[in-house]
């Protein structure tokens, strides 16, 4: 693989897992607010406006933003039996015409996702709750993890067109499972 390509690759795969493992943080919040709509409300008999609604809201950035690194470490859903009845030359195939499908798959949704946040933006969007958190923040994800999505099936792509191994090299990988 040429040394530019293998940096870019790297330089993506950095990236996504740097964004996972801040994305990862958001539960320090989830969980709290949860646990807090919960026990106020079943415990005190006093539901809180805000706690589930803020959890809501931050889940979504939390599963759009795993969303490119679990496509690196494999943690996708897949048809694992289709996989595992095919030979590694199949499979390669398979995987050939995959991701190129992802990426079309982003690249469309990226197409109407980016006016759908701009909307929003423009609006100054609410939830139109007793809360009522402008919600146009959250809604930049969307693109944000398009993007950073096509670009992590792009470069497992460009891998598994430059090296055929690549596959079983990220299978066993620690980092990717890490």
């Amino acid at each position: 693989m040429p040394k530019p390509v293998s940096l870019m690759l790297a330089a993506i795969t950095r990236l996504n897992r740097l964004v996972f493992r801040l994305a990862s943080l958001l539960m320090f919040v989830i969980v709290p607010a949860m646990l807090f709509a919960v026990v106020s409300r079943y415990v005190f008999d006093a539901p809180s406006d805000w706690a589930m609604e803020l959890a809501t809201l931050l889940f979504g950035p939390y599963f759009l933003l795993a969303g490119p690194h679990l496509l690196h470490s494999r943690g996708h859903v897949n048809l694992d039996l289709v996989q595992r009845a095919v030979g590694p030359r199949t499979r390669r195939l398979l995987e050939i015409v995959n991701y190129p499908i992802i990426i079309a798959f982003c690249a469309i949704l990226l197409v109407y996702a980016v006016p759908f946040a701009l909307q929003s933006w423009e609006y100054a969007e609410t939830s139109y709750s007793s809360w009522n958190p402008p919600i146009w923040p959250i809604k930049f994800f969307v693109p944000i993890s398009l993007l950073l999505l096509g670009l992590q099936a792009l470069a497992e792509w460009l891998r598994i067109l430059f090296d055929p191994h690549t596959m079983d090299e990220v299978a066993s990988d620690p980092e990717v499972i890490g």
